[in-house]
């Protein structure tokens, strides 16, 4: 009878389940590296690539595979603004929030996007359909004030054409 508890080989098996071909793949490659902890953000990024956020599962994987720490794995996903703990809304809602759009009103055009969607901020509403985020600067000063969703950009944007920017996306998603 064996008393060995080492199940390396299933670990790695469930691992490789949840990350895919790929980035399992990608991590192979980085364990040859002499240090490949160094290599940690960059398998972030890749998860994150192609599952859309990092979950629990996707974490103890790469901590696994990678043969780092779950909690350095974890400290580091949470540290970094750009990782995503949480699933993302099929629309993104990015409102952007500088100088030449906040003067034009983008506060109060953020205020009504929440008070329509029900969340804040950093927050995906409870049936997955939104996400809401603010930047710093999207870039389009002289369409201010300016919302994104996903890649299209909304150009001189209300409070008052809020609720129509919503139902449209609510419609498109029916389609």
């Amino acid at each position: 009878m064996s008393t060995s508890t080492d199940n390396w080989d299933e670990v790695q098996a469930a691992s490789r389940a949840v990350l895919g071909q790929e980035i399992s793949a990608l991590i192979d490659h980085f364990r040859e590296d002499p240090e490949p902890g160094g290599r940690l953000i960059a398998v972030l990024h890749e998860v994150q690539d192609e599952f859309g956020y990092l979950g629990e599962s996707h974490l103890d994987a790469v901590a696994q595979l990678l043969q780092v720490p779950a909690a350095r794995v974890a400290g580091v996903a949470g540290f970094y603004h750009y990782f995503r703990l949480k699933p993302r809304g099929r629309y993104i809602i990015n409102v952007c929030l500088g100088t030449a759009c906040y003067v034009k009103g983008a506060d109060q055009v953020a205020r009504r996007l929440k008070e329509e969607l029900g969340i804040d901020f950093g927050e995906t509403s409870t049936d997955g359909m939104f996400s809401l985020e603010g930047s710093r600067c999207l870039g389009t000063c002289g369409l201010a004030p300016v919302i994104m969703i996903n890649e299209k950009v909304h150009a001189r944007v209300t409070p008052d054409q809020v609720p129509g920017i919503v139902e449209a996306c609510i419609k498109d998603a029916r389609q």
